[in-house]
């Protein structure tokens, strides 16, 4: 059983005295149902489970009186073999998406207090239905991604007191004994090579044979495509893959990663495409990393909309649409010096996002300057560049020269811990999870 956060945020919200009504979002096949129904079964004395997709049917319980006394009802005849212990049922609603009025009912469930409810979701983002009431300021919500990288080291027996030594080399900025170093840029190129799906990672666990990871990732893939073509408007359903399968070429083919609608299809324009690639936002299928013409606080006051970067939201899903020659180069470290430098970006953009992390880019279209990512935390910005060998970082250098206000910045690298010039962290990549 992969082991994941969740769990643990799951516990915290049970113990809140004024919780409420909770909604795990998130894409499809992260992750989201086995850990509410494993927290269902070990914390919870009963656990009843509706999942929308498979019974639809179910969703007469709610298409009359939305009182909880009345949904009750109906489940008790629906489910006549459990006892509805208020305190002790957790009551779980998957799919939710597919029924609108279970969405509304949750705000009744807050009210009410006798029932834990948990909804999930995979679609929740996009105009596929809406809910005639939306209960806003009657949920909680948790974001479920895919495993991220200490998840997936947890599931290749990389303890959290394992890491927790690691990360006194990070905090001291002294350099990882080889051996250890060694280890996790191995385990870095593995996780890169997988993703974070937590089925992927599994099969990976059970066989170690890559070409059996290679081909649950497609089918995964393959239900990513499947989900555009059911959720997706008629008009955007075309559009939206093309734009999520160009991914790939925008990110791993060439220097310049910036999304270009002309890398979709020959004289493709924005006003064509932006609509679709809109939709794979709110579908949680991409994630999007915008240009921000300063480097200071506060980076959304200087985003400009119109450059931006396109990152899936899990790398499974990248190296889904690169065939078996690609991730054995990977594994071996024998890519060519551009898609290298691609797939180590995005592995870093994948830690970040996951850190849940609004992530921008830098570019001066003047000076041709660059960094990778911008991110910040307390009213600090913290520029972060990544090398895929260790060649130096010369935008960054030049950055924290003429901005001495900028306290940190990080260049993650093929090598060990140091200092460099102006101050510069360089760090391993796989220390891109304590950032």
């Amino acid at each position: 059983m992969l082991e994941r956060k969740i769990y643990r945020q799951l516990k915290e919200w049970k113990q809140n005295d004024n919780r409420k009504s909770l909604i795990v979002e998130g894409a499809r096949q992260v992750g989201k149902t086995y850990a509410i129904e494993t927290f269902g079964r070990e914390e919870y004395k009963e656990l009843i489970s509706i999942n929308f997709k498979e019974k639809p049917d179910a969703a007469e319980i709610f298409r009359s009186d939305l009182s909880v006394d009345n949904m009750l009802m109906a489940l008790r005849f629906r489910f006549p073999e459990y006892s509805f212990i208020p305190g002790e049922t957790l009551i779980f609603f998957d799919e939710i998406q597919e029924c609108e009025e279970a969405i509304t009912s949750l705000k009744f469930w807050t009210i009410d207090k006798r029932y834990d409810v948990i909804a999930s979701g995979s679609m929740l983002g996009v105009d596929y239905k809406r809910a005639s009431s939306f209960p806003v300021g009657y949920v909680n919500y948790i974001h479920l991604y895919g495993l991220d990288f200490e998840e997936f080291l947890w599931s290749r027996n990389i303890t959290e007191k394992m890491l927790a030594d690691i990360r006194v080399y990070f905090d001291s900025l002294t350099p990882v004994p080889d051996g250890v170093h060694s280890r996790m840029k191995e385990l870095f190129r593995v996780y890169m090579t997988t993703g974070g799906m937590p089925e992927v990672v599994q099969k990976y666990a059970d066989s170690r044979d890559f070409i059996e990871v290679d081909k649950v990732q497609r089918e995964i893939l393959n239900g990513y495509k499947y989900d555009i073509a059911h959720y997706a408007v008629a008009e955007e359903k075309v559009k939206a893959e093309k734009c999520f399968l160009s991914i790939s070429r925008q990110l791993l083919n060439k220097e310049n990663h910036k999304f270009q609608y002309k890398e979709i299809e020959k004289g493709a324009r924005a006003q064509k495409y932006y609509s679709s690639l809109d939709w794979l936002v709110r579908a949680d299928i991409v994630k999007i990393c915008r240009n921000t013409s300063m480097v200071m606080y506060d980076l959304e006051d200087y985003a400009i909309d119109r450059n931006f970067r396109v990152y899936t939201s899990d790398l499974s899903l990248l190296v889904a649409m690169r065939d078996l020659a690609f991730k054995r180069g990977l594994l071996e470290d024998s890519l060519t010096d551009t898609t290298k430098g691609g797939i180590y970006e995005c592995a870093i953009a994948d830690i970040l996002i996951k850190k849940e992390y609004p992530i921008y880019f830098y570019k001066n279209e003047n000076t041709k300057k660059e960094i990778d990512f911008i991110i910040q935390k307390g009213g600090n910005v913290i520029p972060v560049e990544v090398k895929a060998g260790r060649s130096r970082a010369t935008s960054l250098n030049i950055l924290m020269k003429n901005n001495p206000r900028i306290e940190t910045a990080y260049k993650i690298m093929d090598g060990n811990i140091g200092i460099g010039e102006n101050g510069v962290i360089s760090i391993p990549h796989y220390m891109a999870m304590f950032l």
